[in-house]
């Protein structure tokens, strides 16, 4: 295994920028600057190529995505249940350093929390108006609507965040490797991660963590404009967006000073709880009967139809649907890979993989399917009923979630507590994404000057309020295209890390013959004789 880390890797932080590797930092940031530059001056140009790249891909290697993605859901399912589920991802002995609820909430919120409370309801209408299958406004297509909503949120997405954050966890914490992604690529390439190979995974990573965290935090930002309009009469206009990024960005700032286990831990508890709290009152408010049968009916048609659409190519009728959400899901999902799969897996050490992939895959999953049968059922329900959120949500996205508060009891305080739900989701993703910047940027370091990080979170609100002020929702959504075509190039990438993956695994636990769990008992019971033998001996040495 690893072998000693090159000196040039080795950390000093006494002085400002001390630990980054300017050769990853150079380029990143050269490569960052060219994009926003290209997509602020040349609007047009730039959102007509990367759409014509984005085409290419979906056209071509749509059938690829569907069967790598599924790949690694089998793959990680069968980690779960395999032998080596019991492997700990950190000394055999070691306790996880976050409790199992504030470990959930970061993972939550790093994963999807913001997108959840964008997409709940706006996804769910849109395949209401306009399904896949069949007619549209039917109550057949409520449950087609409800059914892809779950497959593009559910199982396939998480797997995808568990391979790379597995892997960096296993590598990093048990072989003390460096804390980036190159280092997923040790058992294949050995030393020469060090090396340009390694700095080109680490700059590819850079640039899809940061444009796509500046996409969700643009056009969120729009949403939340959106609803300080209807509550306060904000006007909706970018300059206000703009001043809400760099409000948002300085909270994220303050909460990075001071510190993971401070401010991000409590912000994403805080975000956990609130979120209960809407889903709780949207369910007794709204049609609780109806969103129970919905939960059971709509999880039992996932489960029935999760082969199938696992494989679904739309061959026959080659509709644009699956080519402008599935497989720009399952892009998107792949693009955000590293930085979700970096965070998680920052926050995992101590826990075996087995609890580590039923924690990060099957749980929030679970979690994903009753907070989209809640606010998507409420919504769907409602419309069925003549409320005329279909028609609010074709004009403007945005308003979806304040649309369905507003035919509920209470619409003030929900959209209040809705509104500050956001803000802090997006504290908590701007937080974890300024982690992982800085640790691909420091060479994989969890201990770098503080005002780094203060640094990369400005960054990336900045890149966000300069393209949306600059060229609007058309620069975000270019750039948001121009991002997930990263997802090609590290869906092969991903094959790689399950490859790398399970040939450390069965290095560790076949050739070498160690399994943890008797490793870990005869620890046990050697530190139990000590102290035993250390109370009869009246503790003299």
């Amino acid at each position: 295994m690893p072998g000693r880390i090159p000196k040039r890797f080795k950390l000093k932080v006494r002085k400002f920028f001390k630990t980054v590797n300017f050769t990853v930092f150079w380029i990143s940031m050269f490569v960052v600057i060219a994009f926003v530059l290209f997509g602020v001056l040349y609007p047009d140009p730039a959102k007509a190529g990367f759409d014509a790249i984005h085409g290419f891909i979906t056209e071509y290697f749509g059938w690829y995505y569907l069967l790598a993605v599924t790949f690694f859901l089998v793959f990680a399912l069968w980690l779960m249940f395999s032998r080596y589920g019991s492997i700990r991802l950190g000394p055999a002995r070691e306790k996880p350093e976050f409790s199992f609820v504030a470990w959930f909430s970061m993972l939550f919120s790093a994963g999807m929390g913001i997108g959840l409370v964008f997409w709940s309801i706006a996804e769910p209408i849109f395949y209401y108006q306009d399904p896949p299958m069949g007619e549209g406004f039917t109550p057949e297509a409520a449950e087609t609507a409800m059914l892809f909503t779950f497959f593009h949120w559910g199982l396939h997405a998480w797997a995808i965040y568990v391979v790379v954050a597995l892997t960096l966890a296993y590598f990093s914490f048990r072989f003390h490797l460096p804390f980036t992604i190159r280092s997923i690529f040790y058992p294949l390439i050995g030393d020469r991660i060090y090396g340009p190979i390694g700095h080109a995974i680490d700059i590819l990573a850079i640039f899809a963590t940061l444009f796509g965290l500046a996409t969700s935090l643009g056009l969120g930002v729009m949403q939340l404009n959106t609803g300080l309009n209807i509550l306060t009469g904000m006007a909706v206009s970018v300059g206000n967006q703009v001043l809400l990024i760099a409000a948002i960005t300085a909270i994220a700032v303050g909460s990075v000073v001071s510190g993971l286990h401070r401010g991000l831990k409590w912000f994403s508890i805080f975000n956990l709880g609130v979120a209960v709290l809407l889903i709780l009152f949207l369910f007794f408010a709204g049609p609780t009967l109806f969103n129970l049968r919905f939960l059971v009916d709509s999880t039992g048609n996932y489960l029935q139809n999760l082969i199938q659409l696992s494989f679904w190519n739309d061959a026959m009728s080659d509709s644009e649907f699956q080519k402008g959400w599935t497989i720009f899901y399952w892009a998107w999902w792949i693009a955000w890979s590293p930085f979700v799969g970096i965070f998680i897996a920052r926050v995992s050490r101590g826990r075996t993989i087995r609890e580590f992939v039923a924690g990060a895959l099957l749980l929030p999953t679970l979690f994903v399917f009753v907070w989209l049968t809640v606010f998507g059922g409420t919504a769907l329900h409602l419309e069925m009923a003549g409320a005329g959120i279909a028609e609010a949500v074709a004009e403007d996205r945005t308003v979806a979630l304040y649309t369905t508060l507003q035919q509920l009891p209470w619409p003030l305080i929900t959209s209040i507590v809705a509104s500050v739900l956001i803000v802090t989701y997006f504290v908590t993703s701007s937080d974890s994404a300024t982690y992982v910047v800085d640790a691909l940027i420091t060479r994989g370091s969890m201990r770098s000057p503080t005002r780094q990080r203060v640094i990369w979170g400005i960054t990336e609100g900045a890149i966000a309020a300069v393209l949306l002020y600059t060229g609007g929702e058309q620069a975000l959504e270019s750039l948001q295209t121009g991002s997930i075509t990263t997802g090609l190039p590290f869906s092969i990438i991903l094959l790689f890390v399950c490859f790398n993956l399970f040939r450390a695994l069965r290095r560790e636990f076949d050739v070498e013959g160690v399994d943890p769990e008797t490793e870990a008992a005869k620890a046990e019971i050697s530190d139990e004789q000590a102290l035993t033998d250390d109370s009869n001996s009246g503790g003299r040495s």
